[in-house]
């Protein structure tokens, strides 16, 4: 005997379009929950501070005052830039600093990541060891730097034995001819391991048969170079200048940890001028508008940097 199974209903289209909804509802849900955190400490920690100095900026307010803020127009930029000398002092260390540290980090991060890109033996050796700075934390960097620019630190030891007593060198952090560049040559030993690893890292993007046709062609290392090597490159060029300049600007924790910004105001930097003011001097409303000119700033140079790299059609 045969049993014949029992019919099941059609479902109705109103059913299937209200289990879409509900699995579509679901979906949505699940898709929120996903990015609320990520959501919640960009709102917190960076659009309310954002607006927040937009705001204040235009204000006298004071980090403990008795006194409630008072709107000031910008009677707090044009200060800036007429009543502040050490802020003008600063924007011409910040931009010196710059102009120094993005040529030359990037040319040496390159010339390293050429280096060790050959097929040798011990390149992986030299990748760790020009690449520990920069795991290495920046505060421990400056420290260390800052002990061996010592009038009797190892830096004046080595020039003594290397010129046989014939030049002692110099305090180099307290003196104002010397302070900056030597904060520059520790930032750029310090950061150029890491750009070494983004160059590589394109380097091995570019296909070994274009070299090949190269060498086939007669073309020299430099030739290779210029025609192979360095248009394969752009795009991780402009990430390196981009980064680079980006840091350069905000230079802050080698001038807190190892001048404070002297002697004379020589190695003083935009942000550490802002963060002097906003909290030991407690002028939040005038830190404010200096932290908004250097976010336009950056801004300005990003986007300048940013069209002169583009690729042309």
């Amino acid at each position: 005997m045969t049993v014949t199974p029992p019919t099941v209903a059609a479902e109705t289209p109103r059913r299937a379009l209200h289990r879409l909804r509900t699995s579509r509802g679901r979906q949505a849900w699940a898709g929120w929950g996903m990015i609320a955190p990520a959501a919640i400490l960009l709102l917190l920690f960076l659009v309310i501070p954002v607006i927040l100095a937009f705001t204040l900026s235009f204000t006298n307010a004071r980090l403990i005052s008795p006194n409630p803020p008072r709107f000031v127009g910008m009677d707090n930029f044009i200060r800036a830039f007429t009543a502040d000398p050490v802020f003008v002092q600063s924007i011409g260390n910040t931009a010196l600093f710059a102009l120094v540290v993005v040529p030359v980090q990037a040319g040496l991060g390159l010339a390293l990541a050429v280096l060790v890109n050959r097929r040798l033996r011990g390149t992986t050796f030299f990748r760790v060891v020009f690449f520990i700075p920069v795991v290495t934390s920046i505060v421990v960097v400056s420290i260390l730097w800052k002990f061996l620019y010592r009038e009797d630190g190892l830096v004046n030891s080595m020039i003594d034995a290397v010129t046989f007593g014939l030049w002692s060198g110099t305090d180099w952090l307290n003196d104002p001819s010397t302070a900056l560049g030597a904060i520059i040559v520790m930032s750029i030993w310090q950061a150029v391991g890491f750009h070494m690893i983004i160059w590589l890292s394109g380097l091995q993007t570019i296909p070994e048969e274009l070299y090949e046709a190269a060498r086939m062609d007669g073309a020299s290392p430099w030739r290779q170079f210029t025609n192979v090597t360095w248009p394969g490159l752009r795009p991780t060029m402009v990430f390196v200048l981009v980064t680079i300049t980006i840091a350069a600007l905000g230079l802050f924790v080698q001038i807190d940890v190892m001048t404070q910004g002297g002697p004379q105001g020589a190695t003083s930097t935009i942000v550490f001028h802002a963060v002097r003011k906003g909290y030991e001097q407690q002028e939040i409303g005038y830190a404010a508008a200096i932290s908004l000119i250097f976010f336009v700033a950056v801004l300005i140079i990003a986007l300048i940097q940013r069209r002169l790299t583009r690729e042309k059609d």
